[in-house]
């Protein structure tokens, strides 16, 4: 079964810190570029940050810079998400995400956690 599972969501203060995982499973994860989206009450689900590979680029949201690290530890087939200063607006579901490709059905293929709410709020 090809699946990725969030964890590590709750409930933090402003200015405090926490980190996401993502294990996944059922594809070669060092093959294929990992990222986090997050969907905030009434908006679009958006990017957060991306890491294309093992020591390869990293790609953060402007609203995010200097203060998310996204890293992956391919041993583990596990991506994180290192959130610090966190700030109100930052309360969303956030979901993992791997762009993998099928070779059955010779096409891309996206897989999609079911998400993990952090609610930054005093």
């Amino acid at each position: 079964q090809v699946q990725v599972v969030e964890s590590g969501g709750g409930l933090v203060q402003p200015g405090g810190s926490l980190r996401l995982s993502c294990a996944a499973s059922g594809f070669t994860f060092n093959r294929y570029p990992m990222s986090w989206y997050r969907q905030a009450p009434g908006k679009e689900r958006e990017l957060v940050a991306a890491v294309i590979s093992a020591g390869g680029s990293l790609n953060y949201a402007d609203s995010v810079k200097g203060r998310f690290t996204i890293s992956r530890d391919d041993a583990k087939n596990t991506v994180y998400l290192q959130m610090n200063n966190l700030k109100p607006e930052d309360t969303a579901v956030y979901y993992c995400n791997a762009k993998t490709y099928s070779y059955v059905q010779e096409r891309d293929l996206e897989v999609w956690g079911q998400g993990t709410l952090v609610t930054v709020s005093s």
